[in-house]
């Protein structure tokens, strides 16, 4: 039976109150929802576009992109590569590498019984030095990555195991401070805001923001294993204060193979010409012969 039309009116208003009601609700709860959420920028997202094998003695640890001489190919390191010269003295494990955007290419060696860690460096002329860094009190002998700031000046350098640190030298060779005939002396340290496990490889993207390769196998850090890490600093690494940095896992490494077993995580490469991120991952038992994986990666 129709209303009365006064009793409709009515109703008609008593719906529209409703709706403007639900729908300002609605608003605030939308805008309260932003605003509590992290901005989106925070963290990159990285897609794979594709791989490249591996070779197991000499791309195996790390690798890096060279632009100085311009048209360089990339460098990769492995138990390969190592000098027979440094292997002799103990400096039996390289890590991954990094090169200034000036051309100074480093390798990070360590050593089970030298109580030091060494960099490797070649300069832009192509002639080969050696800086060696004496452990301080409390400091791990594992030297597996080293990271370039972009003005060349600095460089960082991690811990295996759980740390919530990064270390930061003068860069040898680029930094006028450095010398190899002196001790490489720690000038400060990233204090991480959240720990982090095995990192094998970090990268600058930009002077504040790094990107890191995880071979956490336990996954209880950050709900995944062998993480995509981006730290995000509090200011550009220097060697007159410690800064912060901000922990993301932006997603779980590519863990594909034949065989079944641990993968290994490895060196982190990003090209700021290209934009391409590069992560080796080693392949667990006989497969590590056959189909570890060099995985390109692109930003969006």
């Amino acid at each position: 039976m129709p209303l009365p039309p006064v009793r409709r009116r009515v109703a008609l208003a008593d719906a529209a109150r409703i709706a403007r009601a639900s729908f300002v609700a609605l608003a605030v709860a939308t805008v309260t929802a932003l605003s509590a959420a992290p901005p989106a920028a925070a963290a990159d997202a990285w897609t794979e576009i594709g791989s490249d094998r591996a070779d197991p003695l000499t791309e195996s640890q790390g690798l890096t992109s060279v632009e100085v001489p311009a048209g360089s190919a990339n460098r990769y390191t492995g138990i390969g590569t190592i000098p027979l010269s440094l292997s002799v003295r103990g400096w039996n494990h390289v890590g991954d590498p990094d090169a200034s955007y000036g051309g100074y290419y480093v390798e990070p060696y360590q050593s089970d019984s030298n109580g030091a860690k060494m960099y490797r460096v070649q300069a832009p002329g192509g002639a080969w030095s050696e800086y060696v860094h004496a452990l301080a009190p409390g400091e791990a002998l594992n030297n597996s990555w080293v990271a370039i700031t972009p003005d060349s000046q600095w460089m960082l350098s991690g811990e295996w195991g759980t740390m919530t640190r990064f270390l930061v030298f003068p860069t040898p060779g680029a930094n006028a401070s450095t010398s190899p005939s002196a001790d490489l002396p720690q000038a400060s340290t990233v204090r991480l805001d959240h720990a982090v496990r095995d990192v094998q490889g970090c990268d600058f993207t930009g002077p504040t923001t790094l990107l890191c390769s995880s071979d956490d196998p336990a996954g209880t850090l950050f709900g995944i294993t062998k993480p995509l890490l981006q730290i995000d600093l509090s200011a550009q690494p220097n060697g007159g204060s410690d800064v912060t940095g901000h922990v993301t896992a932006l997603r779980q490494l590519p863990l594909r193979s034949s065989c079944s077993g641990a993968f290994e995580a490895e060196g982190v490469d990003y090209d700021r010409r290209s934009g391409t991120l590069r992560v080796i991952v080693v392949s667990p038992g006989f497969c590590v012969l056959t189909d570890s994986k060099t995985y390109r990666f692109t930003r969006g």
